[in-house]
């Protein structure tokens, strides 16, 4: 009899919950019908202020407390909350930390200024998530990241991850969204995503422009699969990624029923 497949959503945003581009609404609906169609699913998202723990009936779990990210040697406390989806028996991981995720608005301020530690929310979110997962003890099939925060997940689970147990059998679908943001994430970011000695210069490279396209890039270049999630992606992505030797992709389709996904996390899986 064989086991489930099981499937790892970690997005930036994600419906009802954030909702900045129309991709938030297709995780959604990914989650869902993964979760229908017999795989067994969980999702990890950041838990940003602008999410009601009172209406979405968020609650942290305790047998996950303790988890502490170091980045560039300092040390960040987690809170793993979860809620259940709404009409859906599929669960979604809230990552929070008081400094980092509670703010009001969630990449810039009330007037719309960037906020000088993205790079360092990012690399916080990023390592955290899956530490999370490491924490479980739940070995995901597919890990499907979604959203510029999470472009560099792919490349921690090929390098800075890859001989943890639980990542080593692991495929990761990356998806490309439409470019949100002009800024840079910081010069200090090459340095506090430098987990550890696996991380090179040579997966650093993927991530020196520190801007929107540079996790697009960063995060497909690593990935086994990827997927275009806008109809206006940067054109130089979708020429460097649409055909690659050896990689899956799926192009963007506004009209497609969502089965295209669950066949490409189908195919990686065997």
């Amino acid at each position: 009899m064989s086991t489930k497949k099981r499937i790892l959503f970690i997005a930036n945003e994600m419906s009802p919950y954030v909702e900045l581009t129309e991709f938030a609404e297709i995780i959604n609906k990914l989650a869902v019908k993964a979760n229908d169609s017999g795989m067994e699913v969980r999702c990890i998202m950041p838990r940003f202020g602008i999410i009601n723990e009172r209406r979405h009936r968020l609650h942290e779990v305790v047998r996950l407390s303790g988890i502490n990210v170091s980045i560039d040697g300092d040390d960040y406390p987690l809170v793993i909350k979860v809620a259940s989806l709404p009409n859906a028996r599929l669960q979604v991981y809230f990552l929070d930390n008081e400094d980092f995720f509670k703010r009001k608005t969630v990449f810039t301020d009330e007037n719309e200024k960037w906020y000088d530690d993205n790079g360092l929310r990012t690399a916080l979110f990023c390592k955290g998530a899956l530490e999370t997962v490491k924490k479980f003890g739940w070995p995901p099939d597919i890990i499907h990241c979604s959203g510029w925060m999470t472009g560099l997940i792919p490349m921690f689970i090929k390098a800075a991850y890859k001989k943890e147990p639980v990542f080593s059998n692991c495929k990761v679908v990356y998806t490309i969204g439409q470019t949100t943001f002009k800024e840079k994430l910081g010069a200090d970011f090459l340095k506090l995503i430098t987990i550890n000695d696996n991380v090179t210069k040579k997966e650093l490279d993927f991530f020196k422009d520190i801007n929107n396209v540079a996790m697009f890039r960063g995060g497909a270049a690593f990935a086994d699969a990827i997927t275009f999630g806008a109809e206006k992606v940067d054109k130089k992505l979708v020429e460097e990624f649409s055909k690659i030797k050896g990689k899956k992709t799926l192009p963007y389709n506004a009209e497609s029923d969502l089965t295209d996904y669950l066949q490409l996390y189908n195919d990686l899986a065997k």
